[in-house]
């Protein structure tokens, strides 16, 4: 795939980005009115399509065996993805996979679950099991109530798992410590097209959740290791955004560094939270900065993140 030029635009004054803090929550989803929330279906490539409601992002494989979907955003939303998937194919759900644990990713869980096994990474079902606070630690935060037991995985795996179905081996690999410490990134060869999850999204800086044993060196690590390992014109869906290809993703990375850097820098001169908000530490990547995660999210991230605040999780250098 040729770079596009500038890449997808960033996605900054959207509800669907906050949403991605809140989501587990049923409080926000009674907030919410799904009512006025349309499914948007995009053929990706191959036999691969993107569906967009609110919430992350949906990839679904379609074929004669059946559907592959990843990820089912929102319990009010299943009725119209069920319809959604209806328009592009009558054969019945198969599978579900989980990228991660986060509401706006699994609140379908329950309703889809009747139909095909959920598959996940074993910290997803944990998660979804025990509920619990999610957040960066400091001003970004909120939670998560226990899942029903008809929502949780009944399949999951620690390192990878792969599906055969549709003629293809769609792959799922666990990703720790980046987004969530249950990450999955679910590549479809035959499609040549990869789900990234919320280990890398277009709505700006991102939400680490290191509440839930994320980290920006974590987060780092996955795409430094993934990219190599897909073809240098595959297809990537975002957690939350537009369709993408590998350059956008080398630009979110080279951002993650640059921005931990600067924060790390500050910090090593012994600079507080407060003086690097103050001094604007990260106005060099103010393009990045969104209504959901601001400049001074950010910075409180990395900040929580590299000063071992985040508790006892994997960490990535």
């Amino acid at each position: 795939m040729p770079p596009r030029n500038g890449g997808a635009p960033l996605l900054r004054n959207t509800a669907l980005a906050c949403a991605l803090l809140l989501a587990s929550s049923l409080a926000f989803a009674q907030d919410e009115d799904f009512s006025k929330v349309q499914i948007k279906v995009t053929k990706v490539a191959g036999n691969v399509y993107m569906l967009e409601g609110a919430g992350g992002n949906i990839a679904a494989s379609v074929g004669d065996d059946g559907i592959v979907i990843v990820d089912d955003q929102y319990a009010p939303l299943a009725d119209k993805i069920q319809a959604a998937l209806k328009g592009i194919t009558d054969k019945p759900v198969r599978f579900v996979i989980n990228t991660h644990y986060h509401g706006d990713h699994t609140g379908g869980n329950a309703y889809f679950q009747k139909q095909a096994p959920v598959i996940a990474q074993d910290n997803v079902r944990k998660r979804l099991e025990s509920g619990g606070t999610h957040g960066n630690l400091g001003s970004i935060h909120g939670e998560s109530k226990p899942a029903p037991k008809d929502a949780l995985p009944i399949i999951t795996f620690d390192h990878d798992v792969t599906v055969h179905l549709n003629g293809d081996d769609i792959r799922a690999l666990h990703f720790p410590s980046g987004h969530t410490d249950g990450d999955s990134i679910i590549f479809f060869p035959k499609a040549n097209v990869v789900h990234m999850g919320d280990d890398f999204v277009r709505y700006g800086f991102p939400f680490i959740d290191l509440n839930a044993g994320g980290s920006v060196g974590g987060m780092i690590a996955a795409m430094e290791e993934v990219i190599p390992k897909l073809p240098p014109d595959v297809k990537v869906i975002p957690g939350h955004g537009a369709i993408s290809n590998l350059d956008d993703v080398r630009e979110y990375v080279k951002m993650l560094k640059e921005t931990r850097a600067a924060v790390q820098a500050g910090i090593q001169q012994g600079k507080t939270l407060d003086q690097l908000k103050q001094e604007k530490v990260l106005e060099p990547w103010k393009k990045w900065s969104g209504d959901f995660i601001n400049s001074d999210a950010f910075i409180e991230t990395i900040y929580n993140d590299s000063t071992g605040k985040a508790g006892t999780y994997l960490k990535h250098n």
